[in-house]
């Protein structure tokens, strides 16, 4: 049986009635740390039914607008709509659905290592009034014949691989000639860096903080901190890398990517929007007003915009975020 079919049976054999119930154990954490795929499929299926909210994922014009910025920053706008997508790691169908909305994909199938993830972004699908096909799949041995698709993309997934080269000779395989590749939305060396250590204080704080007398009611409830702390334990174990620009853009083409590209993002805003994502899991939600969340956001917008006036005299390695394009 391959990981993700022996993975699923794992969780099923834990809860039969649905595996985005299933939280990260201890003993499940256990297993993960000799098993890195079977903990991205214990980890991204217990993910699943949160991961939206989380990461402030939505299918309005605000994340159609950011996933188009993403990729027409490092690709391009094309003349005419893929007609044909895959997307490896999809999670809930955030890049797809908001590429599909954004008339940039026609038709598009999303792909990923958790069962739980797919489910989530056929729902999403669905709700949007969107048809998208969707497996759970290895992203290093796609089952897919050669020159499938126009289009493979992802976001915020290669760091998750093993074997990053051997994704992208995947992805190269079955993208049709003349079709092209985009992932976006991948961490840096040095922008990984700063982000957990500010990640890291922020929590810290916000937990230290809210143990005081009058702070307490301001505090989420134990058992969901606890999750949170299993959900960081496993972190460690499905993030696997981070990049450099130039050597990313030397594997892709090892790969056998042509017209590769990379583009960094995301500097003071990441500064920033980590301690924000951070705070807000540690809070309940209640607390969190819809003032405090336009401000956040606003506010990731005025220094996403520096951080594009900064970039003459700023070098790539130090953005957080690293976008890669190639052709084929």
């Amino acid at each position: 049986m391959d990981v993700v079919g022996s993975a699923a049976q794992t969780l099923a054999s834990s809860d039969p009635a649905s595996h985005e119930a299933v939280g990260a154990s201890a003993a499940d954490v256990e297993a993960a740390w000799n098993d890195t795929k079977l903990a991205q499929v214990l980890y991204h299926d217990w993910e699943a039914g949160t991961y939206d909210e989380k990461w402030s994922i939505s299918f309005d014009q605000r994340c159609i607008d950011y996933a188009r910025d993403r990729f027409v920053a490092v690709a391009g706008m094309p003349e005419a709509p893929y007609g044909s997508s895959l997307e490896i790691g999809a999670g809930t169908g955030f890049f797809t659905l908001n590429l599909m909305q954004a008339g940039i994909v026609v038709s598009g199938t999303v792909t990923d290592i958790s069962p739980g993830m797919v489910a989530a972004a056929k729902r999403n699908a669905e709700g949007l009034g969107l048809h998208v096909d969707g497996e759970a799949v290895d992203a290093e041995d796609l089952p897919f014949e050669d020159d499938s698709f126009d289009l493979v993309i992802g976001h915020a997934v290669i760091h998750h691989l093993p074997d990053v080269e051997q994704a992208f000779r995947e992805m190269v395989r079955v993208v049709r000639p003349g079709g092209r590749i985009v992932i976006c939305g991948e961490p840096t060396r040095y922008g990984d860096v700063v982000a957990r250590r500010l990640s890291r204080a922020t929590w810290w704080a916000a937990t230290t903080a809210t143990r005081l007398p009058f702070l307490r009611d301001w505090a989420r409830p134990q058992e969901e901190l606890d999750e949170s702390s299993r959900a960081a334990a496993l972190e460690a174990v499905v993030d696997l890398h981070t990049f450099d620009p130039a050597e990313l853009r030397a594997l892709v083409r090892r790969a056998g990517g042509r017209d590769v590209r990379t583009v960094t993002e995301e500097l003071t805003a990441a500064w920033w929007g980590w301690p924000v994502r951070t705070l807000e899991a540690a809070i309940r939600e209640e607390r969190l007003t819809r003032a405090w969340r336009v401000m956040a956001f606003r506010s990731w917008i005025l220094l996403s915009r520096l951080d594009e006036r900064v970039k003459p005299v700023v070098p790539d390695a130090l953005y957080y975020n690293v976008s890669v394009t190639a052709t084929v």
